[in-house]
């Protein structure tokens, strides 16, 4: 298995069948217009596992560099997502584990992340309790747009 970063805009629509699957409301077009401005902006790299170039990519994982007064220098992540016919071979996994190496090799102290709360986030909530991720916090947000 590999994983890479994406570097290309091919790399990108590869990753948006896994992207999609968790974020649904999203249309190709927007979630690639959105991964655009945020790679521009918000220290944000995108890595996908990789079986081959003409492949979508089964899994793929979002994450920013990010400096905190709670936490010091800090890798978040945004997005965890495998594809439904993908699920169970460990792919997810290996993401995350991508993600901790690079915080470790660039002196990071944390790397953290929000998990929706519902019965279809179980599986994902057992990963990252198995990866020695703690439940730290409750996330609060206000929706300002109807």
């Amino acid at each position: 298995m590999t994983i890479r970063l994406a570097e290309t805009d091919i790399d990108l629509r590869r990753c948006l069948p896994a992207l999609l699957a968790l974020r649904p409301h999203l249309t190709d077009e927007t979630a690639l217009a959105l991964l655009h401005e945020q790679l521009a902006n918000d220290r944000f790299s995108v890595a996908f596992v990789d079986l081959g170039d003409t492949v979508p990519a089964p899994a793929v994982i979002t994450f920013r560099r990010m400096t905190m007064l709670v936490s010091g220098k800090t890798i978040y992540i945004d997005d965890l997502s495998t594809s439904p016919e993908a699920r169970g071979k460990g792919y997810a996994g290996a993401l995350v584990d991508f993600v901790i190496a690079q915080a470790r090799q660039m002196g990071y102290q944390t790397v953290s992340l929000d998990s929706g709360q519902n019965p279809t986030r179980y599986d994902a909530h057992r990963l990252y309790l198995n990866k020695r991720f703690n439940i730290t916090s409750h996330h609060f947000s206000l929706n300002l747009v109807d």
